[in-house]
């Protein structure tokens, strides 16, 4: 099947108050062009699950800025003063993840897990309001997985059937959160044929994507971002 389509079409599936799961390790993985088209729409009240925020008026900083964000799901926002004091001045629900512990619920939720036990951060800010056990004699908390109802991904490389391949540091997240989504959209930079790809090359199996988007041309907002091409 393929499942190339154009942007409008692909953002569509996409409603008021989802979840919403978005790749990026920073500019690498982010999609920017999904995000901007989300914008356009205008859809709200959603539930982000990023990494981080990326910079202020970058990325889904500009949802966030938007008011269409409720609740961010988050590491870290230290790159993102905007956002922090939009934290503080109570416009948006943080809640903040140790970065492993983030892909870890992620991939247990893609993986159909409950949860995992884990010992980051016991006696700290970061248990409180998770269950507490002990396991073998070791004391740990629960970690709940995290689903989405759409996940919104980058990869360098996509065939027509969905199969894709990132480039470097844009692998930490999107991988993971193809496996933990209802539905998941990805934007390419470039497509090519069904059979094109070398099956060792690929990490997201086109059994995980719904819906492929060819950028084209890079926007200033990938920032340096150049890959080979696959052939």
């Amino acid at each position: 099947m393929n499942k190339v389509t154009n942007i409008i079409d692909a953002i569509s599936i996409i409603k008021d108050g989802q979840t919403i799961m978005v790749g990026g390790f920073g500019v690498p993985g982010t999609p920017f062009m999904l995000i901007e088209a989300l914008l356009q729409q205008g859809t709200r009240h959603l539930t982000l699950i990023k990494n981080e925020a990326n910079e202020p008026h970058l990325g889904v900083s500009k949802l966030i800025e938007a008011g269409r964000v409720d609740r961010l799901i988050t590491s870290h926002l230290g790159l993102n003063t905007t956002v922090l004091e939009l934290m503080h001045n109570k416009k948006i629900a943080v809640e903040f993840n140790p970065q492993g512990i983030l892909v870890e619920r992620i991939r247990c939720g893609g993986a159909g897990l409950i949860g995992f036990i884990s010992d980051i951060g016991i006696d700290t800010v970061l248990s409180q309001n998770k269950q507490a056990i002990t396991l073998n004699g070791q004391k740990g908390v629960v970690e709940s997985a995290l689903r989405a109802d759409v996940a919104m991904i980058h990869a360098a490389v996509g065939d027509d059937l969905g199969n894709l391949v990132y480039e470097k540091s844009a692998r930490n997240f999107n991988p993971a959160m193809a496996t933990a989504a209802d539905i998941v959209i990805a934007e390419v930079e470039s497509i090519v044929n069904t059979g094109s790809l070398d099956p060792d090359t690929i990490h997201t199996p086109s059994a995980f994507v719904d819906r492929v988007v060819e950028i084209g041309k890079l926007q200033d907002e990938y920032g340096i971002l150049e890959h080979h091409v696959f052939a």
